[in-house]
């Protein structure tokens, strides 16, 4: 039988605001454990720091992810990127091709529909990353070229 529904990640992407562009794995983005090396490895150090106590630390990670994001060449001429799906598995699904039409407070978007700002994205072509993560008593941004 035959699922007409979207996977569980696909809707989890739509509820973020996101439009895939294609369902397919993107074949070009960076490798799994490189990418995650980039962003959890011991020696990482986040390109932007927010402390989670702040009064408005949502709307602060949301600015400095966008910035460096925008800094870090992220998106294509069309304003795509890539995203690996926020979900428990989401490195089994791979990279996903997205649009963000919203173009704003990603992280908190992403935030209200899985619980916790923290995700990756790279460019189309897989040579940089830009991602928001959870760290001790901050939240992170890391970017980082390969």
């Amino acid at each position: 039988m035959k699922d007409r529904q979207a996977p569980h990640w696909a809707a989890t992407l739509d509820r973020c605001g996101l439009t895939r562009t294609d369902d397919r794995p993107a074949p070009d983005g960076p490798p799994l454990n490189a990418a995650f090396h980039a962003v959890n490895g011991f020696e990482v150090q986040p390109t932007a720091a927010v402390p989670a106590s702040l009064p408005h630390a949502a709307e602060d990670l949301d600015t400095a992810w966008h910035h460096h994001a925008a800094q870090a060449s992220l998106y294509d001429d069309n304003g795509e990127f890539l995203i690996l799906p926020p979900v428990p598995g989401g490195s089994k699904i791979g990279w996903v091709r997205v649009k963000d039409p919203l173009g704003r407070n990603l992280p908190s978007r992403i935030s209200g529909v899985t619980g916790s700002p923290e995700f990756m994205a790279a460019s189309v072509d897989g040579r940089h990353l830009c991602a928001a993560s959870v760290e001790e008593s901050e939240f992170w941004v890391v970017a980082h070229e390969f």
